[in-house]
């Protein structure tokens, strides 16, 4: 197969560095990126990969210095499940009912806030009244 944009084949990883991984394909070195590794979060390369593995890379690009950009993570893509999400229709309901519950709370919160905020600007009405009587 040939060495372009977009084609899967297979290497030999021949170099391993903190930032990614070399690997040989059709007698030319390209690099994996460390981003490009896997589909989880990769902090230690050398974790996922050891040298002289064989690995399945797609080729992103290649640029005109002849630099080699390759992706094992596209290469291998995860497969989904044909089966649709199950779902639990007891919880979705409790939901819903603990929701009404929370909106009964934030009303009686927010009426009692009111309540106090009135109280508040009572007390702060009669201060200010009083101490102008005294002058």
């Amino acid at each position: 197969m040939t060495l372009e944009a977009g084609s899967i084949l297979e290497g030999t990883i021949v170099n391993i560095t903190n930032f990614g991984a070399f690997v040989e394909v059709e007698g030319k070195t390209g690099l994996v990126h460390i981003s490009e590794v896997a589909d989880s979060f990769v902090k230690d390369i050398k974790e996922h990969l050891k040298e002289q593995d064989k690995v399945k890379v797609k080729v992103l690009g290649i640029d005109p210095n002849g630099k080699i950009s390759l992706s094992i993570k596209q290469a291998n893509p995860v497969k989904k499940s044909a089966k649709p999400a199950e779902i639990d229709w007891d919880s979705e309901k409790k939901k819903q009912q603990s929701s009404a519950k929370f909106e009964d709370i934030m009303s009686r919160f927010l009426k009692d806030s009111e309540e106090r905020l009135a109280d508040v600007k009572k007390h702060q009405d009669f201060k200010s009244k009083s101490s102008k009587k005294n002058f």
